[in-house]
């Protein structure tokens, strides 16, 4: 059974900062791309930032220079450093991982749980 863990979630001031981890555990043939996407009260889940195995990124525009994903292929872990945290970056953040199944000749997209993180002004 595949499963990704988050961690690193919580509340924080505005302008401080947070780090998200999220590993991928289980019987799975490969990774491609993982990523971390965001979803606030009564808002539509959107992109935060994804990384590729080697390590090409994509950020979304509002986080652009306070955000930056990385990744550690050896441990099928992603990161995300937050900081210059404002409050409406508070949402819920889930992570995201591209897998090749044994079972599949196609890779799916997996999520994690979602962790909390909350900004106060």
């Amino acid at each position: 059974q595949v499963q990704l863990v988050e961690s690193g979630g919580g509340l924080v001031q505005a302008g401080g900062s947070l780090r998200l981890s999220c590993a991928a555990s289980g019987s799975f043939a490969g990774i491609s791309s993982m990523g971390w996407y965001r979803q606030a009260p009564g808002k539509q889940r959107e992109l935060v930032a994804t990384i590729t195995p080697g390590s090409r990124t994509n950020y979304e525009d509002s986080v652009k220079g306070r955000f930056t994903i990385s990744r550690d292929n050896a441990k099928n872990a992603i990161y995300l450093q937050m900081n210059s945290l404002k409050p409406e970056d508070t949402a819920v953040y889930y992570c995201n991982a591209r897998l090749l199944m044994y079972s599949s000749p196609n890779y799916n997209d997996y999520w994690g749980q979602g962790t909390q993180v909350t900004v106060s002004s």
